[in-house]
């Protein structure tokens, strides 16, 4: 057995996972509201508890764990929605944790977790985005993700799709994640109907569907919707055109919101002018594997 971490800008997610990459049992803590000189003190005791407590249960070989950011072997070179800066966080877990480590940038752990058992599995050429907190991104080609060296590479999230616009954790202004994230499209949608962060996306998401045409914030939604749309698609046109892949592949908390956006991105797409190539139709799929990506794709 395998232990698999995700940690996410939000969250942290933490599952033993089996050859067949099922996830057999999975612990999450919350990591929202955390100041940022405690994290990685939160995050080593939670991986830490939670490892030695399966080790009690299952045979543990190694683990992976799934980073936003940039990531290298063993460094956390920089993680700006966890505030991570040169984190040598295998060093520092092993002092605890006598056994192998991994880790890579949990966008591409959850590219090749669907690429290898989800929606992606029948596609030699993909493009993977998971939409959550922040952006992130993975090609693969015939099975393998694109090599960029030394450097992670395919930082989607910061793709500048506005000059001079909203200023990013990253530093920059105009980065897609801005605009372009689930976390912006709840954030959004909270300002518009006078809302606070105490109303949860699962909260959101039934408002949404529950919406009649005849009721008064109806407008003010769909507007929101139309405008968080019109963003997604900059980002993944400028992509495709780049690109041209088989398969689109979605992941992060937009899987939850799929049947009330994807449609209409799929229309945004084809009926614009954004696409060098243009078409009728583009293959766009939800995660099947849902936010357990990163911790199957993070011991892959």
């Amino acid at each position: 057995m395998k232990v698999g971490i995700d940690l996410g800008g939000s969250h942290i997610a933490i599952g033993v996972v089996d050859k067949n990459g099922k996830i057999l049992e999975k612990i999450e803590k919350k990591l929202k509201g955390i100041v940022t000189k405690e994290v990685k003190k939160v995050i080593e005791d939670t991986i830490v508890e939670t490892v030695n407590k399966f080790r009690k249960e299952y045979k543990i070989t190694e683990m992976g764990i799934a980073i936003p950011g940039t990531v290298t072997k063993d460094v956390v070179v920089k993680s700006v929605n966890l505030g991570l800066k040169n984190y040598k966080i295998i060093g520092e877990l092993q002092k605890k944790i006598d056994l192998p480590i991994k880790i890579r940038n949990d966008a591409k752990c959850a590219a090749i977790a669907e690429s290898t058992y989800g929606s992606l599995r029948d596609y030699n050429r993909v493009l993977f985005l998971t939409l959550g907190t922040g952006i992130g991104g993975a090609v693969i080609i015939n099975n393998k993700l694109l090599d960029t060296g030394d450097l992670p590479g395919c930082e989607i999230g910061h793709m500048v799709i506005e000059k001079n616009g909203i200023e990013c954790n990253c530093g920059r202004r105009g980065c897609f994640e801005r605009y372009a994230s689930m976390k912006a499209f709840k954030t959004n949608l909270r300002k518009a109907l006078g809302y606070n962060e105490d109303v949860s996306g699962k909260e959101l998401l039934a408002i949404i569907k529950n919406t009649k045409k005849t009721d008064k914030n109806y407008k003010i939604i769909e507007k929101v919707k139309k405008e968080y749309i019109e963003n997604l698609s900059v980002g993944i046109a400028n992509l495709v055109n780049i690109f041209e892949p088989e398969a689109i592949g979605i992941g992060g908390s937009f899987v939850y919101f799929g049947e009330v956006l994807l449609d209409n991105l799929k229309k945004e797409l084809v009926s614009e002018n954004l696409l060098f190539n243009s078409r009728k139709d583009i293959n766009i799929q939800t995660a099947v594997l849902g936010n357990e990506a990163g911790i199957i794709g993070a011991v892959l």
